[in-house]
């Protein structure tokens, strides 16, 4: 088992260390994610496949009469594989406009972006991955907890659009939400939704006196509803014509429920995470992240950067993460 803490503090570069920081102040998800760093990346694909048991049955007791017997029933759980995926991003920079850049570098400006650009990557694929769909992700949290028990409020919605709108269901939506936490198999790690999602989150917590604080790795000062920290699933690019526009990682959408069409609707996810519940999935070694950076004593003007990352999640048990479904805020 391995966090990007203790991942970093394996490293003896300055430049790696950096790195890695960066990772972790780009997204709390990953700071708090523990790894299991069981495979072994040495040229066969076969060994990036992570194989474990989910529980699909739960074990029941109960009573039973003098002289009879219990009904038997043994728990059950069925075979999981995810393979681990090779998130990141390339860039180029010109020899003269690295040494034209003064105190600020560009490649470190460019690998800071392209290391948050990964990050973002990586938490699309936590919530939206289909592997059916795309071959070079994992199943996201979206689609492995469909029809699950921690499946919640799928067949209605939950009204938070306005002001007026909030201020007579943010009782509800407390409500929900600790239904939603209650359905998990221990304690939350955190709470994840879109920044839209997150703010209305904050301003129904504010009302009911449940909106706490708490400090991150970096000493920065974190949201929380009565102590599960929010985390913001950021934004990605997303191409549009010709030009790029931010959309949510945790997506607002139209959906039908019943037989209404409702606009803006949005889901909320919380994750236990451990290595018998919620947990990330790496290499051994130091391939878990990498970057490498131009060479600009070598010759050739345009030199290649990149930033690397190998991971995949794995849900042990389904009630190791829920989602609150269909609560519209637009």
């Amino acid at each position: 088992m391995v966090t990007l803490e203790q991942f970093r503090q394996g490293r003896a570069d300055h430049v790696d260390k950096q790195v890695i920081d960066s990772f972790r102040r780009n997204s709390l998800l990953l700071d708090k994610m523990v790894f299991d760093d069981a495979l072994e990346a040495n040229g066969n694909g076969s060994t990036l496949t992570y194989s474990y048991l989910r529980e699909k049955t739960p074990a029941l007791a109960g009573t039973r009469e003098i002289n009879k017997e219990y009904t038997p029933q043994e728990t059950t759980r069925e075979k999981q594989s995810v393979d681990v995926k090779v998130f990141g991003g390339a860039y180029q920079i010109d020899r003269v406009i690295e040494n034209s850049s003064g105190k600020v570098s560009e490649v470190a400006r460019q690998t800071e972006a392209k290391i948050k650009a990964t990050c973002t990557a990586f938490s699309k694929a936590v919530i939206n991955g289909d592997a059916d769909a795309d071959t070079s992700t994992f199943d996201g949290l979206d689609k492995a907890l469909r029809g699950t028990s921690t499946e919640i409020n799928a067949g209605e919605y939950l009204d938070l659009s306005t002001s007026d709108a909030m201020d007579k269901n943010y009782k509800k939506l407390l409500d929900l939400l600790d239904e939603f936490l209650a359905s998990l198999s221990g304690p939350a790690s955190c709470i994840m939704a879109n920044t839209s999602m997150i703010t209305k989150l904050k301003a129904a917590a504010r009302r009911a006196g449940y909106l706490t604080h708490a400090e991150n790795s970096f000493g920065n000062k974190v949201a929380a509803y009565d102590d599960i920290p929010f985390v913001d699933m950021g934004y990605y690019p997303k191409l549009n014509g010709e030009k790029y526009e931010e959309a949510p990682v945790v997506p607002i959408a139209a959906r039908t429920i019943g037989e209404t069409s409702v606009t803006g609707l949005t889901d909320i996810y919380a994750p236990v995470i451990g290595l018998d519940n919620f947990h990330g999935v790496t290499v051994k070694g130091k391939k878990f992240i990498s970057q490498y950076l131009p060479d600009f004593n070598t010759p050739g003007a345009v030199k290649t950067g990149e930033v690397e990352m190998l991971a995949a999640i794995a849900l042990k048990n389904t009630r190791s993460a829920a989602v609150l479904r269909n609560i519209k805020i637009k």
